[in-house]
């Protein structure tokens, strides 16, 4: 069968087709954490991005996530539904302390490089969903035995050195 006479398309960044992942295109074949489920929209894999990852994190009632990190990427999260809870370790005081944020629908959190956390939901009936989007096309989990920082040293937002 012959193709109807498409002009190529432009190897420039203004004529570029648009993509959409619609919920049966998500996949979960993706770095994953005990405790949650993650599922994957944008990606290198699934549109070709390449500084982009973007997708959902379900996390069941009266469950946490293990401790990880996501490497060099940034992390942006919406909350969409449930109350989920991020916490961290705060070094700045005397003492490290455990940081717990509590959040709502409508909420963001930004995770820094590096920071490891970790989600929980408390909730015993409801599930909490979250869309996240990281500055990496592919998403990266590094699982942690715990909140304590034990890998390479951020000395500026490109470099990182080993302890």
């Amino acid at each position: 069968m012959s193709q109807p006479d498409v002009p190529p398309i432009p190897d420039d960044p203004f004529h570029r087709m648009l993509h959409h992942v619609a919920p049966a295109g998500l996949s979960e074949a993706t770095a994953q954490s005990a405790g949650m489920r993650r599922v994957e929209a944008i990606s290198g894999k699934s549109v070709g991005s390449r500084r982009l990852w973007m997708g959902q994190t379900h996390v069941a009632p009266s469950t946490a996530s293990e401790n990880h990190h996501h490497g060099h990427s940034e992390t942006a999260i919406f909350v969409v539904s449930g109350r989920p809870e991020f916490v961290f370790l705060d070094l700045e005081g005397p003492e490290p302390r455990e940081v717990r944020i509590v959040t709502g629908p409508g909420e963001y959190i930004y995770v820094p490089p590096y920071v490891p956390h970790r989600e929980e939901n408390p909730d015993p009936e409801q599930e909490a969903l979250v869309v996240i989007a990281r500055t990496t096309q592919e998403a990266i989990v590094v699982n942690q035995p715990d909140l304590r920082w034990a890998g390479p040293v951020m000395t500026n937002s490109e470099d990182v050195r080993e302890r």
